[in-house]
Formats: structure tokens, C-alpha cells, sequence
């Protein structure tokens, strides 16, 4: 049986550190695994010590090239996907290669942007992405923005029951 908690470590293509926290399993279901982070979760961030200041719930997706981030106010990203590779478990630990690319809806206007183009273009040469996780990469972040700006779930209301059980 899976524990309560989880570890999430998130690294770039090249192996360095980008964000390693604990979280606690909130639920599983045909999307993913629900995880969830409370405020003042010590973490690292961009590979430094790090505290969170705002809770958040993370879908980790089954077999996707992105992870989902659930924010509340007054974090102004109400939904934050990260463009990755596909998440790799370890028994507790779950391994996740953060590709740089964002897709970012906006709590006030509903905007949704694509985020960090450039940055996965300096990495793509400097790491030497091959060309398939390019065309994966572009085609989740295409996918994407699509899905926030839709309604499709989970990024519409479905989130909303996992993130009260992290903000209350």
C-alpha cells in the first residue's frame, strides 16, 4: 500500500536540481495521482532551501508530458502546467524532468499563456534535447493551451475538491 506522503523531485534535462518538496497523497484516479502541498512546506526551490508560502495541490499524470499545478489566491497562476517528460515513480518518489515550456491560466482574465519558449530553446542546444522530445514537448504545450482555455477537466472545477484539502 502506498504511504501518505510522496517525495516530488523535479530536475532539469542535464540532471541539476530545479524543485524537491513533500508532499501528502491526496487521491488517485484515472487522471493521475493528486498530491498536495500545505503552506510553510519546507522545499527546494530552483535549487536552493526554499519554504512554500502558498499551498498548492500537483496532478501527476499517469503517461503525460506535463504536470499540473493547482494554485489559490492570492498566487495570481490559478492553474500552472510544467511541460516534462513523463513522470517516473520510485516507490514513494516521483521523478520528473521539468522541459522548461509553461502553460499558465490567469486567475483574474482566464488568459492563458505559453511561458519560457526561450529558455527551452537555449536548453534544447545546450542539452541536446533529441528531436522526439521536442515534437513531445511542442505537442503537450499545444494541448495545453487548448484544455485551460476550454473547460476541460481537470483544469475547469475538478481540482478545486483536492485543493480545499490543502487550504483549509
Amino acid at each position: 500500500m502506498p504511504s501518505e506522503m510522496v517525495r516530488v523531485i523535479y530536475t532539469k534535462y542535464d540532471g541539476s536540481a530545479h524543485r524537491d518538496y513533500p508532499a501528502r497523497r491526496l487521491a488517485e484516479d484515472d487522471l493521475g495521482i493528486w498530491v498536495g502541498v500545505t503552506q510553510g512546506t519546507a522545499s527546494v526551490y530552483h535549487g536552493r532551501p526554499s519554504v512554500e508560502q502558498i499551498p498548492f495541490v500537483l496532478l501527476v499524470p499517469h503517461h503525460a508530458w506535463w504536470t499540473g499545478m493547482f494554485n489559490p489566491p492570492p498566487r495570481t497562476s490559478e492553474v500552472y502546467c510544467d511541460i516534462t517528460t513523463p513522470a517516473r515513480w520510485e516507490g514513494d518518489t516521483v521523478h520528473i524532468i521539468d522541459l522548461d515550456l509553461d502553460v499558465v491560466r490567469r486567475r483574474e482574465t482566464g488568459l492563458v499563456e505559453l511561458r519560457d519558449e526561450d529558455e527551452f530553446e537555449e536548453h534544447r542546444v545546450r542539452f541536446g534535447y533529441p528531436q522526439d522530445l521536442v515534437v513531445e514537448a511542442n505537442a503537450a504545450a499545444e494541448l495545453l493551451m487548448g484544455r485551460l482555455g476550454d473547460g476541460t477537466e481537470p483544469f475547469a472545477t475538478h481540482y478545486r475538491k483536492h485543493l480545499s484539502e490543502v487550504t483549509q
